[in-house]
């Protein structure tokens, strides 16, 4: 199986879709389906339903289903599809099986939840993953910062469908290490960390970055990335400084506005619902105000 086509699409802005929910608290697939198409046609060719800013924790199975269903359906062939998968290794082989049959190409693995995480073990989550759906891609999506590198080239030196690896550790002297230690060369390395990560990631190895911002303004996410693979740090630190704000009120308290900023800023916009699950929670209303003036000084 050739996997350049795969490895191809990672090196990108990574999309993280937003999941609106309608007023009665389901989700509202007509806004996801317009948010969607929004921004597959301001360039995004790489998208992840069922991420983190798409609130995977707080969707249910069956609508984790209806996301990557409808994902696959909007990007038909505009765009490459990498679902996000994770839970119990149960769980997270039936939604790749899921994701694999409705036409996706890859998976992203969640950090595995749970208080006791050996190294080993790490190992023989991802194996169980990568190998039940051994024609898919696979990017396990790194938040531990005491994992070795060597035990992701132990990985995929079984799973070769193993092709990228999504790296959340904010710290990108450690990312750099890890990288080389894994094998620089070897896999498709995203930034997890999103535009303000972005730079300092891709001077050490990088060469994508994920994003929930480009669910506002795909024009900017796309002008940093354009910056950053010409080598022009000077203009990607220029966007840096316009989103810096945004971003900044995203990570507060351990990031605890992550996606209510993003829907926030898409609420002011008109495109959808304010609306977030527990544990999240919307905005108080100074911030809205702030969050809206933000956007309004964007080229969107």
């Amino acid at each position: 199986m050739d996997l350049t086509p795969l490895k191809a699409a990672l090196a990108d802005v990574v999309a993280i879709p937003v999941t609106p929910f309608a007023e009665d608290g389901s989700i509202d697939t007509t806004a996801h389906r317009a948010l969607l198409r929004r921004l597959l046609d301001g360039g995004v060719r790489i998208v992840t339903p069922n991420g983190n800013t798409g609130e995977f924790y707080a969707l249910t199975p069956d609508e984790r289903r209806t996301v990557t269903e409808l994902t696959i359906e909007e990007a038909g062939g505009r765009a490459t599809v990498l679902v996000g998968v994770g839970h119990d290794v149960p769980t997270a082989v039936a939604a790749a099986e899921h994701a694999r049959d409705a036409g996706a190409e890859m998976v992203m693995v969640h950090q595995p939840v749970h208080p006791y995480i050996s190294q080993e073990g790490w190992i023989d989550y991802h194996r169980a993953i990568a190998q039940a759906v051994p024609e898919l891609g696979v990017v396990p999506y790194i938040r531990n910062p005491l994992l070795a590198g060597e035990r992701l080239a132990e990985l995929a030196d079984t799973c070769p469908n193993v092709i990228g690896v999504k790296y959340a550790v904010p710290d990108a002297a450690r990312f750099g290490a890890f990288a080389r230690d894994a094998g620089l060369e070897r896999f498709v390395w995203v930034a997890g960390l999103a535009e303000l990560y972005a730079p300092s990631y891709f001077a050490t190895g990088a060469t994508g970055f994920t994003s929930g911002l480009v669910n506002v303004a795909p024009g900017v996410s796309l002008a940093m990335l354009g910056a950053l693979r010409a080598g022009d740090y000077a203009a990607a630190m220029k966007v840096w400084e316009q989103i810096r704000r945004f971003e900044d009120l995203r990570a507060d308290r351990q990031s605890a506005n992550n996606v209510t900023v993003v829907k926030e800023a898409l609420a002011a916009l008109g495109l959808c619902r304010r609306d977030v699950r527990a544990p999240s929670r919307v905005l108080p209303e100074a911030q809205r105000a702030e969050v809206a003036d933000l956007v309004a000084g964007w080229s969107i």
